[in-house]
């Protein structure tokens, strides 16, 4: 049986002019596209297709959403056909360096004013993740962010908080409030039975420590549900 042979040529075939790295170099950053960036991340393509090609499918599995792309873990990656453990890595650590990048030009300590202004600190960070994470916003007497911490790191629907960790931290961190802030992976922004107990329970927690919890925002993707807003503390 004849060999099969790739009709795409290599990017090695190309004209110089229109190679990803020499039109970097020639143009800046901002000339090439998203799949031609990551094409240099992954420096090669596969038998059938070369590394431009290869990251425009990629991309195109993500419905070209850079932020998606984002959320691929290593075995999500190396479905691709030339995409190994190395190559994945790589684009992971580019885009998480991206997004530390992006944190760093937000303000030190932002003021929290709203649910919505929650939902904008912490949906980069915990929104389109597979699991579920617990974390605690502290804040100073002018509602500003002293720090934010993770307390937890679970599964798909449930995740362990040691409240005494909370109050503990606050105490450490000089906060006169917290808002407990949590994604739910499964985009359903309704508060589970757990949720709410737990929420009562902290609240509980920090009225004997005079620490008050000003909201828990669920986070999801694309929105956030507020039990201040809905009226559950």
């Amino acid at each position: 049986m004849p060999e099969t042979r790739s009709s795409s040529f290599t990017i090695k075939q190309w004209n110089p002019l229109d190679r990803p790295r020499e039109k970097l170099l020639r143009g800046g950053r901002l000339s090439l596209s998203d799949a031609e960036l990551l094409s240099i991340l992954i420096g090669t393509g596969n038998r059938k297709e070369n590394a431009v090609e290869l990251s425009r499918r990629v991309l195109g599995a993500c419905g070209n959403s850079l932020k998606r792309l984002a959320a691929y873990s290593v075995s999500d990656l190396t479905r691709f056909e030339g995409i190994g453990k190395v190559k994945a890595l790589t684009i992971i650590t580019a885009l998480e360096l991206g997004r530390r990048r992006r944190d760093e030009t937000q303000d030190e300590k932002p003021r929290i004013t709203s649910s919505h202004s929650v939902f904008q600190l912490m949906q980069p960070l915990i929104g389109d993740l597979g699991h579920e994470e617990f974390w605690i916003i502290y804040l100073n007497g002018a509602n500003r962010m002293e720090s934010r911490v993770q307390l937890s790191k679970g599964g798909m629907t449930a995740t362990l908080v040691d409240v005494r960790l909370i109050f503990k931290l606050a105490i450490q961190h000089g906060a006169t409030s917290i808002i407990l802030c949590h994604n739910h992976p499964s985009g359903n922004l309704t508060p589970s039975e757990a949720d709410k107990y737990l929420t009562r329970k902290i609240v509980k927690g920090g009225e004997l420590l005079d620490i008050k919890v000003l909201d828990h925002v669920i986070i999801t993707e694309n929105g956030h549900f507020s039990f201040v807003d809905e009226d559950l503390i």
